[in-house]
C-alpha cells in the first residue's frame, strides 16, 4: 500500500524527504515531484530499486535509467570527461530542464549498461532537491506506463503505477504548459542537441557558441 504524504508549500517537508530517503535505500520506488511532472525515482546503485522500476513501467532489463542529482559535485562521482562545454551548461542551466549525457564512470558498481551515456538532470522544485540531498542521485523515469501521458499529479501517477510505488510525496499539481528537458549529448568534441524542449538551440548556442543539432532537431 502507498504512504502518501502532502508536502506542497513546506507542510510535513521534513516527513516526506525522511520517509522517502528511507524508501530509497530500501531499493523501493518513491513518486517525486520535479517543476514539470511527476516521476518515480529510487537508489541508483540498488539493483533491487533499479529492476523494480524497469518492471514497473514494463521496460527492458538494459534501458539506461535517467539519474537525478542534488548537487553539481555529485557529477564527477558518476560521470568522467566532464568538458568545458558541459560545465558552462550545467552551470546556465541547472537546476532545471536540461539532460545532459556522460560517459559514466567505469569503476561503479550498478546496472547501468556498457557502452551507454548517463543522462543526468538536476530538478528545479525544492521537494525534489531535498530528496536528491539527503539521498545522493537517484535513477528516475517519469511516472507512466508506455503510451500513456506523463502524470501532473498523483492521482493520475498512482492510477497508472499503483502498488509499485512506496511512497508518494505531494506537492500539489504540476505546472501544465511545462516543456520536457532538453537533451544534450555533451560526450563529444561538441555539444549535441538531441531533443529541444524547454531550451532552444538559440538557448544553448547562448551559452555554447558551437552546439550543433542532432537528428530531427531544426538548426537556429
Amino acid at each position: 500500500m502507498t504512504v502518501r504524504i502532502a508536502c506542497a508549500d513546506g507542510r510535513d517537508r521534513e516527513r516526506a524527504v525522511a520517509a522517502a530517503l528511507a524508501a530509497v535505500r530500501r531499493g523501493d520506488l518513491v513518486l517525486l515531484p520535479t517543476e514539470g511532472a511527476y516521476a518515480v525515482v529510487t537508489d541508483a546503485f540498488s539493483a533491487r530499486g533499479t529492476a523494480a522500476m524497469r518492471a514497473a513501467k514494463g521496460a527492458d532489463e538494459d534501458l539506461p535509467l535517467p539519474v537525478l542529482v542534488g548537487r553539481r559535485t555529485t557529477v564527477a562521482g558518476v560521470a568522467i570527461r566532464i568538458g568545458d562545454d558541459a560545465q558552462r551548461l550545467m552551470d546556465a542551466f541547472w537546476p532545471g530542464p536540461l539532460t545532459v549525457l556522460l560517459t559514466p564512470q567505469p569503476s561503479l558498481a550498478w546496472d547501468h549498461p556498457d557502452g551507454a551515456p548517463v543522462a543526468l538532470r538536476m530538478p528545479l522544485h525544492p521537494v525534489a532537491l531535498a530528496v536528491l540531498a539527503a539521498a545522493g542521485p537517484l535513477a528516475a523515469s517519469s511516472a507512466n506506463l508506455p503510451g500513456l501521458a506523463v502524470p501532473l499529479d498523483v492521482d493520475d501517477a498512482l492510477v497508472q503505477l499503483g502498488d509499485a510505488i512506496t511512497v508518494a510525496l505531494d506537492a500539489g499539481p504540476a505546472v501544465h504548459d511545462t516543456l520536457p528537458s532538453s537533451v544534450v549529448d555533451a560526450t563529444g568534441a561538441v555539444p549535441v542537441l538531441l531533443r529541444e524542449g524547454a531550451l532552444s538551440l538559440v538557448d544553448l548556442r547562448r551559452v555554447c557558441p558551437h552546439a550543433i543539432p542532432g537528428p530531427g532537431v531544426v538548426d537556429a
